[in-house]
């Protein structure tokens, strides 16, 4: 692992590092911010996943979550969405290939050969963070994301019981079977049997009997991508049908942007610390 930055900022370090990845077969770059604390002393952890055309450095620069995750103690840990470079399969369009890796590992060529980012997110990334930061607690850890994140965040959750002790999501595409952009997206990296997107689609690993112990979404009601994309009240109708305790709020006034996720980071890292630290 090399590190590329460190900064200090709010009572902690902000790092960016990278490393060579077996999963996707390019160097990849994530960030990540620890907070000041004794020697010896490990704290949870609080994954962010990031939408599409997002690297690292989008909710890094903008999301405000340092004076928070330092109040809380909590570790924040934001990869990339997607391999990136040369040899890298791309596509024309900002929601299918290099910045949209939508969390899948692909089956379809050219992209199966790169385009791990599930594997990459639930196991190499995840050994790596446990491996190299002896202040992180892998026993706590949360999860959550914006958007294409958002829907990451979900899946994985969903597909590992047990193991993320704390859900939350911003704007999350909730059923990607159900909007253009994920018919694009899992169609393109996993072929046209949608029973094999199943495993990547938050309401049908919720009808299909997975769950959640709670969860925490904000949606903005002016969010331009709302009605076609996003679909919030499938996950309402899908969370009470299940019976999984969900607070989904809808904020008026608040679109798709950074602005929205940074108003609410600081209410969602102190949600998530509750249950990190209970």
């Amino acid at each position: 692992m090399e590190t590329v930055s460190q900064t200090r900022s709010n009572g902690g370090m902000q790092g960016v590092y990278r490393h060579r990845s077996r999963e996707t077969g390019t160097e990849m770059t994530f960030s990540v911010f620890v907070p000041d604390h004794a020697p010896g002393a490990t704290m949870p952890v609080l994954w962010y996943l990031s939408g599409l055309t997002c690297t690292h450095a989008n909710v890094t620069e903008k999301g405000e979550f340092r004076a928070a995750c330092a109040e809380h103690g909590i570790i924040f840990i934001a990869p990339d969405t997607s391999p990136r470079g040369e040899g890298v399969p791309d596509a024309e369009g900002y929601d299918f290939g290099q910045g949209a890796g939508f969390y899948v590992d692909a089956t379809q060529t050219p992209w199966a050969a790169n385009f791990r980012m599930r594997s990459y997110i639930e196991d190499e990334l995840s050994a790596l963070i446990g491996a190299e930061f002896a202040a992180a607690d892998m026993a706590r850890q949360g999860i959550t994301g914006h958007s294409m994140g958002g829907h990451g965040a979900l899946t994985i959750a969903l597909r590992n019981p047990g193991r993320f002790r704390s859900v939350s999501a911003f704007a999350p595409i909730v059923s990607p079977l159900n909007c253009p952009w994920g018919e694009k997206a899992l169609g393109g990296y996993l072929g046209p049997d949608k029973n094999d997107w199943r495993q990547y689609d938050a309401c049908s690993l919720i009808e299909d009997g997975a769950r959640l112990p709670d969860l925490l979404v904000d949606q903005g009601e002016a969010d331009n991508f709302l009605h076609e994309q996003l679909k919030t009240g499938l996950l309402v109708l899908a969370c009470r049908k299940a019976g999984i305790p969900a607070t989904i709020r809808m904020q008026p006034g608040y679109d798709h942007s950074y602005y929205f996720i940074s108003s609410f980071m600081a209410e969602h890292i102190g949600w998530h610390a509750e249950r990190l630290k209970a």
